[in-house]
């Protein structure tokens, strides 16, 4: 099948781990930081340039990439890796975000913070509905040109297996924190409804497409900050076989309390089989990287480095900074002292302020090569950590000094 995955360490007491997944593009070594290139693109930056900082694997978003260009024009460039150049591990999303960011017009950041709410049809201020969820799947308008589409289960499989990418996500339903308990038990049951269909279709299509790369379907685990829903959905995942096929491997999605996220996280790490790997979506602040690999998550995925990059924020170990302000204008320094990335070692501070003061494109790319860089390196030395067994001591110091005290504006 040419997709695997190995246990090669654990961190003692509790479910974080190393490990290897071996996929046709390459082996990634976890726990990893994969970046996002939501639309076979990091915005601004060549391929090129991502392996020269160390990124493992890429993840491309379904839905933007079947909107435009369309999947059928990927697969016929021979898949994702190739039409865009990274030769390396490859990941899709399903489309299933959209149902939720489409549907009620919230970004995940802020769905994560929504103490004493409660309603079913919630829509974010100044927003209006553009995804209606049934039983059969997902009917949306495209943010593009308004034209109306359709995803079921089968239709993001097709669209996947055409994307190529070595590993692909089962359609799922994802709920924001302001949907009450009942319509939480109702989109688990929903999410595994379609994941059977998922399966289904992904074997049909593996078999139909018998000349490709195999491609790894994981499973989407939800239930928002519900105990008993989350460890009923990675139960109901784990278990699920459809004519002889099962998921390599498990996303924990869905709408996450922050200040729970490790408790989450570790919920379903212990139902989920420790022979496969997890795949947390949409993380990646320090804190949250570090509490995420302790509760037993492998690998991990976020816009957030590249989004806050191209706003100027600048990550270092001594917190984040804004760029363009005035205390950068006339400093010679790099962005962040001793660090390796191609920026730190050939650009100053008061370039990149002059850069983003001059709205050229060239600041977005030198800020974002240096926080991918931070953060796929903030995750390479918590896996050394971990496999040296200096996980708790170096978690101690690097959150102790990173929000040690506000660096805003330095």
């Amino acid at each position: 099948m040419s997709f695997s995955f190995e246990v090669t360490g654990h961190l003692e007491g509790r479910a974080g781990r190393t490990g290897v997944i071996h996929t046709p593009h390459g082996a990634i070594e976890t726990p990893a930081f994969i970046v996002v290139g939501t639309k076979a693109t990091v915005k601004g930056v060549l391929p090129e340039a991502l392996r020269e900082l160390g990124a493992q694997a890429v993840l491309a978003n379904a839905y933007h990439l079947y909107l435009q260009p369309g999947a059928d024009i990927v697969d016929e460039a021979g898949g994702l890796s190739e039409f865009m150049a990274w030769h390396g591990p490859t990941f899709t999303d399903s489309g299933g975000f959209q149902v939720m960011s489409l549907g009620s017009g919230f970004k995940k950041v802020l769905a994560m913070d929504t103490a004493g709410l409660a309603d079913d049809d919630v829509i974010a201020e100044g927003k209006s509905r553009m995804a209606h969820v049934d039983e059969d799947g997902v009917t949306f308008t495209s943010h593009l040109n308004g034209d109306r589409h359709r995803f079921t289960p089968e239709v993001s499989m097709q669209i996947q297996h055409q994307l190529g990418a070595d590993v692909i996500f089962a359609f799922d339903e994802l709920t924001t924190l302001m949907n009450t308990r009942r319509y939480q038990e109702e989109s688990v049951e929903r999410t595994h409804r379609w994941a059977a269909r998922c399966l289904a279709e992904h074997r049909r299509l593996t078999s139909e497409r018998s000349g490709k790369p195999y491609q790894a379907l994981f499973g989407v685990v939800q239930g928002a900050q519900y105990e008993d829903l989350r460890r009923q959905a990675a139960r109901g995942l784990a278990d699920l076989e459809v004519d002889g096929q099962r998921f390599d491997g498990f996303g924990l999605g869905g709408a996450l309390e922050k200040q729970n996220l490790g408790t989450i996280v570790g919920w379903m790490s212990e139902e989920l089989p420790e022979d496969r790997p997890r795949h947390l979506l949409g993380i990646s602040e320090p804190d949250d990287l570090f509490a995420a690999v302790e509760a037993g998550a492998d690998t991990f995925d976020c816009v957030n480095p590249s989004r806050v990059a191209r706003n100027a924020a600048i990550y270092t170990a001594d917190g984040r900074y804004n760029v363009n302000t005035a205390r950068s204008r006339r400093s010679f320094e790099p962005l962040e002292d001793g660090c390796d990335c191609y920026t730190c070692t050939h650009y100053t501070r008061a370039y990149l302020h002059h850069l983003f003061k001059a709205k050229e494109i060239l600041a977005s790319t030198l800020a974002t090569i240096h926080n991918e860089r931070f953060t796929v390196r903030l995750v390479d030395n918590i896996r050394h950590a971990l496999a040296a067994g200096q996980f708790d001591a170096y978690r101690e110091e690097f959150l102790g000094r990173f929000y040690a005290a506000s660096r805003s504006g330095t």
